[in-house]
């Protein structure tokens, strides 16, 4: 008798993750913020650069046409990488510190509320203007929290739509993932009972081979022979 556990893979990988949902979420959110400031603020420049080189360039002699569109080129790509860096770093900044302090909330809180969009947005604000002062400071918490509440609106009227917010969803794959894990205990738990058994009847089984395999060598022994005294009576 021999049991085969299998556990399930999405349990498997449930168990090996070593990140909170929640963190992974705050980091696909600034790497897509990251990519998408980049191409906002490289695109235009590329195409801005290669346009005022080519005007400025006008009397400059060039050794040919290829030359010409290379230097082009150069330049070009030299505005990409520089407001593009400038605008992606900002960009993902700011989407990190807002979700931060959004998923902060909510998991501290333990629900989903127009308010935390306010608080986060007026807090980004905040922090990206705090360079100029006190009024910057202000200015900047006002105009976050502004612009965060049509955000945190939307996504309220989003989860309205669906039927079922965030937070239900997470409740309901922590309960799936218990009882996955309850289930793979109970197995564990039958495998270990049924264990004893299994050994106790590979021993019995071992046991009366051995037994069996000495009665037949006994058997296949030679007989002793006639001792004296009983030929002296025949």
């Amino acid at each position: 008798m021999c049991l085969v556990f299998q556990v399930d893979p999405r349990l498997r990988r449930f168990e090996q993750e070593s990140y909170p949902k929640e963190l992974m979420n705050i980091y696909r959110s600034a790497l897509s913020a990251g990519i998408l400031g980049w191409a906002y603020g490289g695109i235009p420049a590329f195409i801005h650069a290669k346009r005022r080189y080519i005007e400025q360039s006008q009397a400059e002699n060039f050794h040919n046409r290829f030359d010409a569109v290379q230097c082009a080129h150069r330049a070009a790509t030299r505005g990409f990488l520089r407001y593009g860096w400038r605008w992606s770093w900002r960009t993902a900044a700011f989407v990190t510190v807002f979700n931060s302090v959004n998923t902060g909330l909510t998991a501290y809180r333990n629900k989903n509320a127009l308010s935390h969009f306010v608080v986060a947005g007026a807090v980004t604000g905040s922090l990206f203007r705090i360079n100029l002062g006190l009024r910057g400071l202000v200015a900047g918490g006002i105009i976050g929290a502004l612009l965060g509440t049509p955000m945190g609106s939307l996504w309220m009227v989003l989860q309205k739509y669906c039927g079922e917010t965030v937070q239900e969803m997470k409740q309901k794959d922590q309960q799936a993932q218990q009882e996955q894990k309850l289930a793979e205990w109970r197995a564990r738990l039958q495998f270990t009972e049924l264990l004893p058994e299994d050994i106790e009847s590979r021993l019995q089984k071992n046991q009366s081979q051995d037994d069996a395999k000495k009665i037949k060598a006994l058997l296949s022994l030679p007989r002793n022979p006639s001792s004296p005294d009983k030929q002296g009576e025949d």
